[in-house]
């Protein structure tokens, strides 16, 4: 569907170039957004790897798993119904640390197997109820997606990282208005949550 989408934006910007007799302008617009498209990259690469590298560092030292431990309270209360001692919990927790980090891309990975450990375990749920299997994603696996979308971050890395690329004077600058900004979500996103849960506890 996207590169769909990407085609028919390509395919738009020719014609309007050969409609307004701006092809010259198109073609050198196209060159150039190419050549800002590979910088961005070797930027994003460069603050990519420092961040995953001291993601690895604090993995080897234990921090990861110090925070995770913190985070389980939390998670518990969120995730009622995901089980104390499952898999998913240890996903989720990693995929929270790396959102509040800043860090989308290492959230994904992590983000994709809670999913997978939360389908498993409305599954579980499903067949010791006895009740049919109607593949509904569950009050838990909602309640993840909303969380992860929302993403309380205390280091916007690749906004940072974006101002940089495009000459801000000052690309820390977003780091308040960032945090302000994804707790207000958060909270909304969290209060949606529970809300919506006990909705769907009451659908039949």
């Amino acid at each position: 569907m996207l590169n769909l989408l990407w085609g028919l934006m390509i395919l738009a910007g020719i014609v309007t170039g050969i409609v307004t007799n701006n092809i010259e302008a198109t073609g050198s617009g196209s060159l150039e957004a190419a050549k800002e498209a590979v910088e961005l990259c070797f930027t994003m690469l460069s603050v990519m790897s420092l961040w995953m590298g001291l993601m690895e560092i604090a993995k080897e030292s234990g921090m990861i798993a110090g925070l995770t431990k913190k985070l389980l309270p939390m998670i518990h209360f969120l995730f009622p119904g995901v089980p104390k001692n499952h898999a998913a919990n240890e996903y989720i927790a990693s995929n929270m640390i790396a959102n509040l980090l800043g860090l989308g891309w290492a959230a994904t990975p992590v983000g994709l197997k809670a999913m997978k450990e939360l389908e498993t375990v409305r599954k579980e749920q499903a067949a010791s109820s006895g009740k049919k299997d109607r593949h509904r994603a569950s009050a838990d696996m909602c309640t993840f997606l909303i969380i992860n979308i929302s993403s309380l971050q205390l280091i916007p890395v690749n906004i940072i990282a974006y101002r940089s690329q495009y000459g801000s004077a000052n690309p820390s600058a977003i780091i308040m208005p960032a945090i302000a900004a994804t707790t207000i979500s958060t909270i909304a996103g969290i209060l949606f949550s529970i809300i919506a849960r006990k909705c769907f506890q009451k659908t039949p």
